[in-house]
């Protein structure tokens, strides 16, 4: 018997909201099937951005960095605008401007980060890390699609002792690991951190209070900012007037469903 023709994007989409709001229908139900489709439509918009503007990052720390790969997990399309996370472009721009000696992206999914300051950090070693074998071969790709790949340092899990190359010179950690954080951010178990500049997604959803324990754990030895996050359509090109406001919310949609604050711990 022959294999049933597949089923096109749009209709995969349909079939699995379809089962989402199978009986009997709650508030969660309701709000996944909401979230699938906000997700389908954020991917056309990223193809509209493409077709109009290519696979380049258009604005912000990482402008005219290529950008010809899936993300790893969240938006595309945030990340092509350049709006991706745009609250930490003051930071980024202070970490460029103090050309540390080493960056080491936790979790650093497709790259976005590692390559984007390879590319706006010429002497600076990147140690990108992430435990998913799908996101360190993407990384590669994208480092390879911008002339890196002899720069960023793709690898694995990253442990405590670890952090003992932070004592080498100056250094900046960007962790990004789904609660992870609470436990891998122990400058008593590893403290090659007290050291480093830190810059970490917190995801309170995931670990309860991990916010207020690392801010507790770096108080003494590290000037510690929270930046919570804001939506800011000032990266939305002028041609974006042309689409509904819905899809406009959505290119700036980051795909998240909790507070995920940041917090920038600069080392005194």
């Amino acid at each position: 018997m022959p294999n049933p023709p597949a089923l096109s994007f749009s209709e995969a989409v349909a079939d699995r909201v379809q089962s989402l709001l199978a009986p009997p229908v709650t508030s969660n139900t309701l709000n996944s099937a909401l979230r699938h489709l906000a997700k389908w439509r954020s991917e056309l918009v990223a193809n509209t951005v493409l077709a109009r503007s290519g696979a380049v990052v258009q604005s912000g720390p990482f402008k005219g960095m290529a950008y010809p790969v899936r993300a790893s997990e969240g938006s595309r399309v945030a990340r092509l605008l350049g709006a991706y996370e745009a609250v930490l472009h003051p930071v980024i721009e202070a970490i460029i401007a103090r050309a540390p000696d080493l960056v080491i992206d936790i979790g650093s999914a497709e790259g976005y980060y590692a390559v984007g300051l390879a590319r706006r950090l010429e002497r600076t070693r990147i140690l990108a890390r992430d435990a998913d074998d799908r996101a360190q071969a993407l990384c590669r790709s994208l480092a390879e699609a911008n002339g890196l790949a002899e720069r960023v340092e793709v690898g694995g899990l990253f442990g405590l002792s670890d952090f003992d190359i932070c004592a080498t010179g100056r250094a900046v950690v960007i962790c990004d690991i789904e609660g992870g954080e609470d436990a891998l951010l122990d400058p008593v178990a590893a403290p090659g951190l007290l050291q480093a500049d830190v810059l970490v997604e917190c995801h309170p959803g995931l670990a309860a209070g991990v916010t207020e324990r690392l801010m507790a754990r770096f108080a003494a030895t590290h000037r510690i900012t929270r930046i919570d996050r804001k939506l800011d359509d000032a990266t939305l090109p002028e041609w974006m007037q042309e689409l509904s406001d819905l899809d406009r919310l959505l290119a700036l949609w980051e795909w998240r469903s909790g507070p995920t604050p940041w917090l920038w711990m600069e080392a005194q």
